[in-house]
């Protein structure tokens, strides 16, 4: 990947990411107190805890494509025992995140990077996509427990049948 390929991917997806941070913080807001412990499944993750996952696996990855190659996954952090900690922790660290991102040089985000041990050797860009990819798909997830636990669902890409677009 030549590196002017891999700074115009990145802008798009960073744009196109943080549009969809603001929804992920709006299902993850979504996770009502009595609910945080819901699994569908002995298999599932509960909802705080697969919430958790969402915020802190994004900022990880992105964190990967600063670093360039392995980075830590963030510690459950003080004051995430609830939906609403967990979307303060991820409206503070996932803008920055971004920005980190969003300066990275195409020459960076070209170079070939492997990590978890060898698990996925890619240029770097990939994880701005990967850190989209994951978390698109666990809100999926997340926003299939709510009604369960007795929550509104809110609108992700259009309608739901709790609420219009947008949120309105």
């Amino acid at each position: 990947m030549v590196p002017e390929h891999a700074k115009a991917i990145s802008e798009f997806l960073s744009s196109t990411l943080e549009m969809e941070a603001k929804t992920t913080a709006r299902v993850i807001s979504a996770v009502p107190a009595i609910g945080v412990d819901y699994a569908p499944d002995a298999k599932s993750m509960k909802a705080l805890d697969l919430a958790w996952h969402i915020a802190s696996a994004e900022v990880m990855l992105l964190d990967m494509a600063i670093a360039g190659g392995d980075a830590p996954v963030a510690e459950r952090a003080p004051g995430t025992d609830t939906a609403e900690g967990v979307v303060a922790w991820y409206q503070q660290h996932q803008p920055a995140a971004m920005a980190k991102v969003r300066a990275l040089t195409g020459e960076h985000l070209a170079k070939v990077i492997s990590v978890w041990g060898g698990a996925f050797t890619l240029p770097t860009v990939s994880f701005v996509a990967f850190a989209l990819n994951h978390s698109v798909h666990h809100r999926g997830q997340l926003s299939a427990y709510l009604r369960p636990m007795g929550a509104k669902v809110p609108s992700i890409y259009g309608p739901s049948g709790d609420e219009g677009m947008g949120g309105h």
